[in-house]
């Protein structure tokens, strides 16, 4: 099988749970859904029974990670056909309770999330978990996943959008780790990249999420600017809450390529 393609699903429920139990509930924000998607690539009945067993292996491997480090890839080697990678990121300011909890709630739902494909990926508000029969560990993305913009500022004579883009440009520069946090008077914004970026590439990542969410957002008071490997979110005048839902959504996926956009009602 080769490396896969995954389409975007705009969810309002989450599908089928395997023997992986969620600790986290619907209700908390850390497991508020922001986008995910399948593999177009399917594997074989022949593959199924292996791969399957495998998938199963590397999400409880995942899950039992979350309990002692925000972030981890692993791969779980089996014939041809049935090696798998994968890998979870929490956000940065999460305990360790917290993670494991999200990361459980992902992989519970991935696990009967896109039934016979070979790829799937989830990202909640307080964790992003993705697996994949092709491996992606340690290869840069930064193609647009999904941007949400708030409602405009209006005619911003305030200067409130040179404030934003004054607190956003602070996000991508030195050293200051995966998870990044910036602020000034009524202007809040944080950054995240997933782990297996090297500092360079993660400053790379959220200087490109800066750039496309000024360009999408404009004066917004909010704004959501995910790519395949790191994002960034911006508040104006607490006009968007970085931990719940809301805004407008344009989403598509992490390869750049054509692909089916599917709603769920």
């Amino acid at each position: 099988m080769a490396g896969s393609l995954i389409t975007l699903l705009s969810i309002s429920f989450l599908l089928s749970l395997s023997t992986l139990t969620p600790t986290a509930t619907l209700s908390s924000p850390l497991t508020s859904f922001v986008y995910g998607g399948c593999s177009h690539l399917k594997y074989t009945s022949d593959e199924a029974a292996a791969y399957k067993a495998n998938l199963n292996a590397l999400l409880t491997s995942l899950v039992n990670s979350a309990t002692y480090s925000s972030y981890n890839h692993l791969t779980i080697h089996g014939g041809e056909g049935s090696s798998i990678h994968g890998l979870y990121q929490c956000r940065g300011d999460l305990s360790m309770p917290d993670c494991a909890a999200c990361v459980s709630y992902s992989a519970a739902r991935l696990a009967g999330f896109c039934p016979g494909s070979c790829g799937a990926a989830i990202q909640l508000l307080g964790c992003f978990l993705k697996y994949d029969n092709d491996s992606f560990v340690g290869i840069e993305d930064k193609t647009v996943v999904m941007k949400r913009c708030g409602p405009s500022l209006g005619d911003d004579e305030g200067g409130a959008a040179a404030a934003r883009d004054s607190v956003l440009d602070m996000l991508p520069g030195g050293s200051a780790g995966l998870y990044r946090v910036g602020g000034s008077g009524e202007v809040q914004a944080i950054s995240q990249c997933v782990g297996d970026l090297s500092g360079g590439e993660c400053n790379d990542c959220v200087a490109e999420a800066v750039r496309q969410v000024k360009v999408a957002c404009g004066v917004a008071g909010s704004g959501d600017m995910y790519l395949g490997k790191c994002y960034v979110r911006y508040t104006v005048g607490g006009g968007h809450a970085y931990f719940s839902t809301g805004g407008s959504s344009n989403s598509n996926y992490y390869t750049g390529l054509s692909v089916d956009q599917v709603a769920v009602s």
